[in-house]
């Protein structure tokens, strides 16, 4: 990825940092001279946007592009009215550039804590500077929300991992180095980790294993009575925290799940009973207790959740088993491990690999979806005829036009998607819509719901009209809903919107990744004839049938069920749900 860095200090430090840094993505970075920062910000032909950036960093001090605030650190009068027109002038600068670019970051500001020396006066209303940064950043933050491409970053936690040799005036002097390198290092990671959460290759899950791991000791010795977990002990009362991390994780939507050599039924005793336990078994998307390979139950638990390998973090306090999984696996993230107990908050927090710029609904139920997933696959297994099983699942399509509401969930889908993912293809939320809303172009979101619970919104199909031809240029669908003729489902919607709108063929392209195979796979048993070079085609004078357990609510206009297996498509969605 290409990076600018713009800035009124020399930046040269972070950007050496990001180049070197072994972990994707491959980052090219170039840096302006400082000091030129409103000139690169306005300047829409200079030089250090020829090269197309990829992404934007403007880290720059308060007092160098707000007037008002360097006269509060003289110990001035400031007008504050004056002070805000300043931060809005350069949002409006930062919200210009961000339309060359992907993604554009913007540390917050920071001062010295040398200015910071007034004792009761830093807070003060009328000229504490303190407060007058407070005051500036918060306002910066409300002037770019709404902004999809920019990204604020939080300087001071930077500044407060670095510790008190964050800022050293030596540095300054001798060449305008603004932060020491053990803040450039922590930029560097945040960074890193914003750019994997933007290109959706933030991790997905964690998988734990139990003793010593999720409380102290051996279960299967000395019985959930014996685990060491709260009370009056620092290591306990540690795993209590580590757990309360770890639940917070998965309510921002990241999966937890078991891998651990035990006996099932002492082990989820202990979950069950133990009276400090903060995650119970329905926190977990799933589990693998035995006494089998680490490695093996793990590529097993990896496939029941429809996930790759790497999208996975595994967690493990032996570094045995570490070194096993790490060897066999070499996909899967397997960080070092603190034998202190004390240190597993830390270390979970300090992982930097879940970072994701979206929280949707459908992040947070997550692990409501995945349970009821598995009461789905068990109702599977009790049937053996698979069009009788997805009979008696009752699913509902509800098709919805891309909106402001659906967009943030499905960027993220877009983006996160491998396996069922027509074209591959990466555009942040503004892009997206920007695209979306050109003439001849239609989106469409799907969502999905049976009599187990709601998946939410797990589908993006969208249309390209060109003269008699129509093309699917994005089909894309999530893991947890494959495979149950929502697939059909949405080639029916395509191809009924393009017969609405008179053309004679609709075709697809296929762009093959890696990981998009099952994709492929799907596209070859559809009906559509298969042209020449991952084409296929329909012939948009016959209707693509829809199967008939499918309820398809189009916009909420109302619902259309399959009762006949004859019964036409055309009959099903009508082309005014569709135009």
């Amino acid at each position: 990825m290409r990076g600018l860095l713009i800035s009124d200090f020399n930046i040269q430090n972070l950007s050496s940092y990001l180049k070197k840094d072994p972990n994707t993505p491959v980052i090219d970075s170039v840096t302006t001279c400082y000091g030129e920062v409103f000139q690169a910000l306005l300047d829409d032909t200079a030089p250090c946007w020829s090269a197309r950036p990829d992404f934007v960093v403007v880290w720059t001090r308060p007092e160098a592009v707000l007037e008002e605030f360097r006269k509060l650190l003289d110990c001035c009068s400031a007008n504050r009215e004056d002070l805000n027109g300043q931060v809005d002038a350069f949002s409006a600068a930062l919200r210009r550039a961000s339309k060359r670019t992907q993604a554009l970051f913007v540390p917050t500001w920071a001062i010295s804590p040398f200015h910071q020396t007034q004792g009761l006066l830093d807070l003060s209303s009328t000229s504490g500077i303190a407060r007058a940064l407070m005051q500036i950043n918060m306002r910066l933050l409300e002037t770019l929300d709404g902004l999809p491409t920019v990204h604020p970053l939080w300087t001071d936690k930077w500044i407060q991992l670095a510790g008190p040799t964050a800022f050293n005036q030596r540095l300054w002097y001798l060449g305008k180095i603004r932060f020491s390198n053990d803040v450039f290092k922590a930029a560097a990671r945040d960074l890193k980790g914003a750019l994997r959460g933007l290109g959706g290759r933030a991790k997905k899950v964690i998988i734990l294993d139990l003793d010593d791991v999720l409380w102290g000791g051996i279960v299967g010795e000395t019985g959930w009575q014996g685990i060491t977990l709260g009370g009056h002990d620092p290591a306990g009362e540690a795993l209590v925290d580590f757990q309360r991390d770890l639940k917070a994780l998965a309510r921002r939507g990241i999966l937890l799940a078991i891998a651990s050599k035990n006996d099932e039924s002492i082990a989820t005793e202990a979950i069950a009973k133990h009276p400090e336990m903060v995650l119970r078994m329905e926190d977990f998307a799933g589990w693998r207790i035995n006494w089998r390979d680490k490695a093996e139950n793990i590529v097993g638990l990896m496939t029941e959740l429809n996930l790759s390998l790497d999208s996975a973090v595994f967690i493990d306090d032996n570094p045995v088993q570490r070194a096993r999984v790490r060897e066999a696996l070499p996909q899967l993230f397997v960080p070092d491990w603190p034998s202190d107990k004390r240190l597993y908050p830390e270390a979970l927090l300090s992982l930097g690999c879940f970072d994701s710029p979206w929280l949707t609904e459908e992040d947070r139920q997550r692990v409501q979806m995945c349970a009821a997933d598995r009461v789905r696959k068990e109702s599977k297994r009790q049937v053996s005829d698979l069009e009788e099983w997805l009979a008696t699942l009752k699913t509902t399509v509800k098709v919805e036009e891309l909106n402001q509401g659906n967009l943030p969930r499905a960027a993220q889908l877009l983006n996160k998607t491998n396996q069922m993912n027509l074209s591959t293809r990466r555009m942040s939320e503004a892009d997206f819509y920007a695209w979306a809303r050109a003439e001849g172009r239609r989106v469409w979101t799907f969502r999905v719901s049976d009599k187990f619970g709601d998946s939410g919104l797990t589908g993006i199909l969208s249309l390209e009209l060109a003269g008699s031809r129509a093309r699917i240029i994005d089909f894309v669908l999530s893991c947890r809903v494959i495979g149950r003729k929502i697939e059909e489902a949405m080639l029916s919607v395509a191809i009924e919107c393009a017969r609405s709108a008179g053309v004679r063929e609709v075709y697809a392209n296929y762009c093959q990744t890696p990981k998009n195979k099952p994709c492929y796979a799907f596209f070859q048993r559809s009906g559509l004839t298969y042209r020449d070079e991952n084409t296929f085609v329909w012939d948009a004078a016959l209707p693509y049938p829809l199967y008939r357990g499918i309820r398809l609510i189009c916009d909420g206009e109302g619902a259309f069920e399959e009762t006949s297996t004859d019964r036409n498509q055309s009959e099903l969605i009508t082309s005014d749900h569709l135009r």
